[in-house]
C-alpha cells in the first residue's frame, strides 16, 4: 500500500486517507441524485444515467487515483449538465442521443490534447478574468434553473418572469429545504449538501410530499436504455460546433483550475508547477468519454475533493476510498429515484453550488473595460438566453473587437482570433 500511495513521503496513513475519502464521498455523493434528475428531464432513462454516472466517476477517479496518485474525485459536472439538458437539447431541438455524441467528440479531443502540450496553449488564450466570467456565468445559470425546478420563479406573459406561489406545499418545502442547508453550511457540516437532502426528505414525507419505495436495496438495472446511444453523426449534420467547443473548453480549464486548487491545498505543487498533470487531465478526458457511451454529461474534477484534503487527504487511496463507496450506491437506485423526483430536495443544491461558482466574479479586473465587458456579457446572457454556448461565444466575440478598437490588438493570442470566429460563423449560420 506504501509503496503503490507513498504514503510514508507524502506524511500520512491509511487511516487518515481512508477518513479522507469518506468525507469526499458525503461532500459529493449528491451528483448521484442531481444528475440523474436533471438529465432525466433531457428524456433520458433515470436509472440508467444514475448508473452511466457512478460507473463514468468510477472510471475517471481510479485513473486519477492509480495513474497519478492525487486525491482528487472525477465525476459528472454541474452546469454542464444542466446545459446538457436544458440549452442542447431542450432549447437546441436535438436529441439527447445527438447531446451524447457531442460529449463524446469533445471527450475524444479532451483525450488528444492531454497528450499534448497544446492544451496549455488553449488555456492560455483565454483572459483569466473572461474564464472567471465562465464560471460564474454556469453558477447563475444553474441557480435559475433551481429556482425554476422549485416554481420559486414561474413564467409571465407580460413580464417573462416572476416570482411564484411561495405558500405552495413544493415551493414552500424548497425554501425549508434550502434554509436546511445554508444552516448546515453556515456551520462548515460536512456533506452539508446530501445531509441536506436527507432532512428535506424526511420533512417532505411528513408532509405527505414524498411515498417510500418498496425496497431501499436493488440490483443495479437500466443502463441498456442509455449506454451505446450516441448519434455522433447528427452533431455534424445539426452543426452542434459550438456545443462540443464548449463542452470541450469548460470541461478542460474547469478540470485544471479544480485541480490545481486541491493540489496546491494539499501541497503537492512543486516549484508552482503540477506534476504528472498528464494522467490527472487523461482521467477527466477518459471520464468524460466512458460517460458519453456509458449515458451522461462530461465528468470534472471535483472541489469537493478539497474536503478530503482539509483532514489529511494526500494521496490516490483517498479517491480509491471515495470509489469504493460510490460503487456501494449503485444498489439503492430505488432510494435515489424517489429522493431525485421530489424538485425541494434537489433544487437546494443547484441553487447553493451557484451561488459557489459566481462568487468568482470578485477575481475578475474589473477596471480593465475590454476584458470586463465580455465578462459582463457571457454572465448575463448564460441564463438569459438560456445557453452557456450562446453566453461564451457572444462574449469571445466582443473581446477580440473591443481590444482592437482600443489600439491594443496584439495583447490578443491568435488563437482567440480563431476562437472568435468559429463562434461567430456558428451563431450567425448554425443553431444554437
Amino acid at each position: 500500500m506504501d509503496k503503490w500511495f507513498r504514503l510514508k513521503e507524502r506524511g500520512t496513513s491509511v487511516g487518515t486517507e481512508v477518513l479522507a475519502g469518506v468525507t469526499t464521498f458525503f461532500t459529493m455523493v449528491y451528483i448521484v441524485i442531481v444528475n440523474p434528475g436533471i438529465l432525466s428531464q433531457a428524456g433520458m432513462d433515470f436509472n440508467g444515467v444514475f448508473i452511466a454516472t457512478i460507473v463514468a466517476s468510477l472510471v475517471g477517479t481510479l485513473i486519477m487515483a492509480l495513474a497519478s496518485n492525487y486525491p482528487i474525485v472525477i465525476a459528472p459536472g454541474m452546469g454542464l449538465n444542466a446545459y446538457f439538458a436544458f440549452s442542447v437539447v431542450a432549447g437546441g431541438g436535438v436529441s439527447w442521443q445527438t447531446a451524447l455524441g457531442a460529449v463524446f467528440v469533445a471527450g475524444i479531443i479532451f483525450i488528444l490534447l492531454s497528450l499534448t502540450s497544446f492544451r496549455y496553449m488553449l488555456l492560455d488564450a483565454i483572459p483569466t478574468s473572461l474564464k472567471h466570467a465562465i464560471t460564474a456565468g454556469i453558477g447563475l445559470f444553474i441557480t435559475f434553473i433551481g429556482l425554476q425546478n422549485a416554481k420559486i420563479i414561474v413564467a409571465s406573459p407580460s413580464t417573462l418572469l416572476k416570482l411564484g406561489t411561495l405558500t405552495e406545499p413544493m415551493t414552500l418545502l424548497t425554501i425549508i429545504g434550502l434554509v436546511i442547508s445554508l444552516i448546515l453550511m453556515s456551520y462548515r457540516v460536512k456533506g452539508y449538501l446530501f445531509v441536506g437532502m436527507i432532512i428535506t426528505a424526511v420533512i417532505a414525507w411528513f408532509m405527505g410530499l414524498l411515498q417510500l419505495p418498496e425496497k431501499v436495496v436493488a440490483l443495479p438495472t437500466g443502463l441498456a436504455a442509455t449506454a451505446m446511444q450516441m448519434d455522433i453523426a447528427g452533431v455534424f449534420s445539426h452543426g452542434l460546433y459550438a456545443v462540443i467547443f464548449t463542452f470541450l473548453l469548460i470541461t478542460l480549464f474547469d478540470t485544471t483550475g479544480t485541480m490545481l486548487g486541491v493540489a496546491e491545498q494539499a501541497g503537492l505543487l512543486k516549484d508552482g508547477k503540477f506534476p504528472r498533470s498528464r494522467g490527472a487531465l487523461l482521467a477527466d478526458a477518459v471520464g468524460t468519454s466512458a460517460g458519453a457511451m456509458l449515458g451522461t454529461s462530461p465528468t470534472s474534477a471535483y472541489i469537493e475533493s478539497s474536503a478530503g484534503v482539509a483532514v489529511g487527504g494526500r494521496t490516490g487511496l483517498t479517491a480509491v476510498t471515495a470509489s469504493v463507496l460510490l460503487a456501494l450506491t449503485l444498489f439503492f437506485s430505488p432510494i435515489v429515484g424517489v429522493l431525485a423526483s421530489i424538485p425541494a430536495i434537489t433544487a437546494p443544491s443547484l441553487i447553493i453550488v451557484g451561488f459557489l461558482m459566481i462568487s468568482v466574479v470578485q477575481k475578475i479586473e474589473w477596471n480593465d473595460f475590454e476584458v470586463v465587458f465580455p465578462a459582463f456579457l457571457i454572465i448575463v446572457l448564460m441564463p438569459l438566453t438560456y445557453s452557456i454556448a450562446t453566453g461564451i461565444g457572444v462574449g469571445f466575440i466582443l473581446y477580440p473587437i473591443l481590444k482592437a478598437i482600443r489600439g491594443k490588438w496584439r495583447e490578443v493570442h491568435p488563437i482567440f482570433y480563431l476562437f472568435a470566429v468559429l463562434f461567430f460563423i456558428q451563431l450567425a449560420f448554425f443553431s444554437h
